[in-house]
């Protein structure tokens, strides 16, 4: 298999991992499956990552979303 063939496949099993991720926090069942309102509340999140209080919202999202993996 070639170079490229094996980074094309490796990113698009992490793409389908994101997804995943979108799926399994149920926002799509709760927006309706509304791309627009999925992407703007992933634009939200990049602003709130780029904000002043980034550290500790990284902080708070990092301990919930392993705590979310462990009652998993």
């Amino acid at each position: 298999m070639r170079i490229w063939q094996v980074e094309r496949r490796k990113q698009t099993r992490h793409l389908i991992e994101l997804g995943g991720l979108i799926v399994k926090a149920r926002i799509v069942d709760l927006t309706g499956d509304d791309r627009a309102i999925i992407y703007g509340a992933l634009l939200r999140m990049s602003d709130m990552l780029q904000g002043e209080q980034s550290e500790h919202t990284r902080a708070l999202w990092t301990a919930r979303g392993k705590q979310a993996f462990e009652d998993d």
